[in-house]
């Protein structure tokens, strides 16, 4: 068990978009292990390897009791749209109101480079929206609409966590969070 520390809101890690995975090896089955611990560990229903500090497009999925990961998603939505709170791990405590599609069809590639397909709606729709995002340098308070928004941020300024020092941890991994 690998439990890494997860990056706050405000470390710019956070705001890069991550690098595609090229090398499908056993560092890479490692990272998944790390980041499936963490979110467990947290819990949290989803973690993306830059919210550990690493700058691949990995991310790991705990929904409805089905776990998994995907690596170098791509979605395909729907138009049909969701309402609901919206929370990250990377903002403790913290959840708003946040539009999704309703529906999302995942693709991309599991831990050993083997084609995987996730699809799903509601709950698993909305988790791979916002994990893709974390792999892109989005997080879920740029979805929000102005108002919510504007609230979000007081919240985040008020919560016991804003201005902890950006945590910054070398990647334990030989590509420094790259892909090569």
């Amino acid at each position: 068990m690998a439990i890494q520390p997860i990056r706050l809101f405000g470390d710019p890690v956070l705001r890069t978009p991550a690098e595609p995975v090229t090398t499908f090896d056993k560092e890479l089955r490692k990272l998944v292990r790390d980041l499936v611990d963490t979110m467990q560990d947290a819990p949290g229903a989803g973690l993306a390897a830059p919210q550990i500090g690493v700058g691949l497009r990995v991310f790991t999925y705990d929904v409805e009791g089905v776990v998994g990961h995907l690596i170098n998603p791509t979605l395909d939505l729907s138009d049909e749209q969701q309402d609901g709170d919206e929370g990250c791990l990377s903002f403790p405590g913290l959840a708003f109101p946040c539009k999704r599609a309703m529906h999302a069809v995942a693709k991309g590639f599991n831990e050993h480079g083997d084609p995987v397909i996730v699809e799903g709606s509601e709950l698993l729709a909305r988790c791979v929206q916002h994990e893709t995002d974390h792999l892109d340098g989005v997080l879920f308070i740029d979805k929000l609409d102005p108002g919510q928004r504007k609230l979000a941020m007081r919240a985040i300024r008020e919560a016991d966590w804003a201005g902890d020092p950006v945590r910054v941890k070398e990647s334990p991994h030989n590509t420094y969070g790259r892909a090569l």
